[in-house]
């Protein structure tokens, strides 16, 4: 049995652009399955002005991490989040993981992380 829950909510995700001194601006989704079974994560997008994105699936294997950066095509493919984008990202997996979003915020050059609200 792994630690975690199958699905967790990010309210507050926002790619953030290029800041101070041409310092570039990520965010990250970082999932861990501490499970003996691989998760299969369907990711959404939710969007204030358009129908969500609900097509990205990932997996992380058992007993590992997994770092997925929005803005890469090797981990989201043509659904890479926008520059400045206001949305929420919500996890959807099969087994129970344990997630958190990281933001490195150029703009005021500080870099944070926030555990998700998450349920069953």
């Amino acid at each position: 049995m792994g630690y975690g829950k199958k699905v967790w909510i990010f309210p507050d995700a926002e790619l953030p652009p290029v800041g101070v001194n041409c310092i570039p601006g990520h965010e990250s989704i970082i999932i861990t399955n501490t499970g003996d079974a691989d998760a299969h994560i369907r990711i959404t997008f939710i969007y204030t002005d358009k129908e969500p994105i609900n097509d990205i699936v990932v997996t992380v294997g058992a007993r590992r991490v997994r770092c997925l950066r929005t803005n890469e095509p090797k981990d989201f493919g043509e659904r890479t989040a926008k520059f400045e984008e206001q949305y929420a990202i919500m996890l959807e997996s099969d087994v129970p993981v344990v997630a958190q979003y990281g933001r490195a915020e150029p703009r005021t050059v500080a870099f944070y992380t926030t555990p998700g609200y998450c349920c069953d």
